[in-house]
């Protein structure tokens, strides 16, 4: 089981009480990355930054100084961040020997202008591209949610979810070009927000898909996310909190997104979904066709594979064997497709996103399961190619629609005590951030207040 941080208001109390120093959180969770448990989680520790950065932070508290949020607190980044003077893996090694970043992402400078420990980089899916979190070259992080079965964590962001999951970071600094945030929260019990995706700058992400990559972090908690994103972001959203769910608008959709849904998925989701209704959220279903468009529009190679392909063309020429053969796989879908598809695939997403912006009017948001099944154990996944793409069409499906929409989301977790967790996905339409924000506060809000 996991012994997560408590959310950083309960954190910043402690602190200020004289219970906990920032240097003695960051050297707990430096001893905890360590540990078996956290085995896979990290491909690169940086123990003196974050212990230079929890040592300034003490420093500024015992002066009086107001902290900001992230001040002094443990965090991680995805390994496809950019820091300065390293060889950015992207969680592959067929990156190893190139060169090393000049300067820090975007991201991660502004993380570091929070004043927050950076504690290391996580492992991921190799270059991001899938939602199973299996990683050949430097293993896979075991879902902390099962002590008994070794079950995926979700990918891409894989090591980001269980560095928070095990309370070895306050919140994970990942990315989401088709769920890669919200995919590992729903499966290991945490929040993710997928912002809309020019919020936050992706100078020094390693690009996947151009169209669809999104630098965004998941934690325990929502307001935790929002710290988080008003760091990356380098403004904090304007959020006008709810009283309650009571009137809030919620569209859940009857096209697509409850296809094959497990019935362990499709129980949390009715017992949140009744949870809301009973607390005064208007709850309406609605066609949604537009939703079963997506594959059409997609079809030819799709988004991700041919803006890979376009990324990898000359190392994948000449490094190949050093590639994770299920990545090569997906990204070979998009060698062959030619710039007229190409433009078709921009043009018919475009007229797809006008529709579906139309049909969302009047709603607060979108709501259904983040992911339709619960996490799969990681030996079935290793041993098939048929069931591991099975279960990576499965994970994105959902998620992937809001990343098409360039839209927002968040997932919540609606699982009851002692249940394989299950995500509750949040979405809107691109630009409506705070306001969507606003209604994931008072969601889980509702849903934690709730009788188990």
């Amino acid at each position: 089981m996991t012994s997560a941080l408590p959310p950083i208001s309960e954190l910043r109390r402690r602190i200020a009480g004289g219970a906990l120093t920032h240097l003695s959180l960051v050297e707990q969770v430096l001893e905890g990355a360590s540990a078996p448990a956290a085995g896979h989680v990290f491909t690169r520790l940086y123990p003196d930054a974050a212990r230079a950065a929890a040592h300034h932070a003490d420093a500024m508290q015992a002066a009086g100084v107001t902290m900001p949020p992230l001040g002094g607190l443990p965090v991680s980044i995805k390994d496809l961040y950019d820091v300065a003077g390293e060889v950015t893996l992207a969680g592959s090694v067929a990156c190893q020997g190139e060169s090393p970043a000049n300067r820090d992402a975007a991201a991660v400078a502004r993380l570091r202008l929070q004043g927050a420990a950076i504690v290391g980089k996580t492992n991921m899916t190799e270059f991001a591209f899938s939602g199973v979190g299996i990683n050949p070259h430097y293993g896979t992080p075991r879902n902390p949610a099962d002590a008994q079965v070794a079950r995926i964590p979700g990918g891409s962001s894989s090591g980001a979810a269980v560095s928070v999951a095990l309370g070895l970071s306050v919140g994970a600094l990942g990315s989401d070009t088709g769920g890669s945030i919200r995919i590992p929260a729903a499966l290991c019990g945490l929040v993710g927000f997928k912002s809309t995706q020019s919020r936050t700058p992706r100078d020094g992400a390693f690009e996947l898909a151009r169209s669809l990559d999104t630098v965004c972090a998941m934690a325990r908690t929502v307001e935790d996310c929002l710290a988080l994103d008003a760091a990356i972001a380098d403004t904090p959203l304007v959020v006008r909190r709810r009283d309650g769910v009571a009137g809030l608008r919620l569209a859940v959709p009857t096209s697509l997104m409850f296809d094959g849904v497990e019935p362990a998925v499709a129980r949390a989701f009715d017992r949140a979904l009744s949870c809301l209704s009973a607390a005064g959220a208007l709850v309406t279903e609605l066609p949604l066709e537009e939703l079963t468009e997506i594959a059409r529009i997609n079809a030819p190679g799709g988004f991700s594979p041919v803006e890979a392909a376009a990324v990898h063309r000359h190392r994948i020429g000449a490094r190949r064997a050093e590639y994770d053969p299920r990545v090569a796989a997906r990204i070979d879908l998009g060698m062959s497709v030619g710039a007229a598809d190409y433009i078709a695939m921009q043009d018919g997403r475009r007229g797809w996103i006008a529709r579906m912006e139309a049909a969302l009017q009047g709603f607060d948001a979108l709501v259904c399961p983040t992911v339709p099944i619960t996490a799969p154990p990681i030996d079935e996944l290793l041993a098939s190619d048929e069931a591991f793409f099975k279960a990576n069409g499965l994970l994105l499906r959902n998620t992937f629609a809001i990343n098409f929409l360039d839209g927002c989301a968040f997932s919540l977790p609606c699982q009851a005590p002692g249940e394989l967790p299950v995500g509750l996905m949040l979405a809107s339409v691109r630009g409506d951030d705070a306001r969507l924000a606003a209604a994931a506060l008072a969601v889980e809000a509702a849903l934690q207040a709730a009788p188990v």
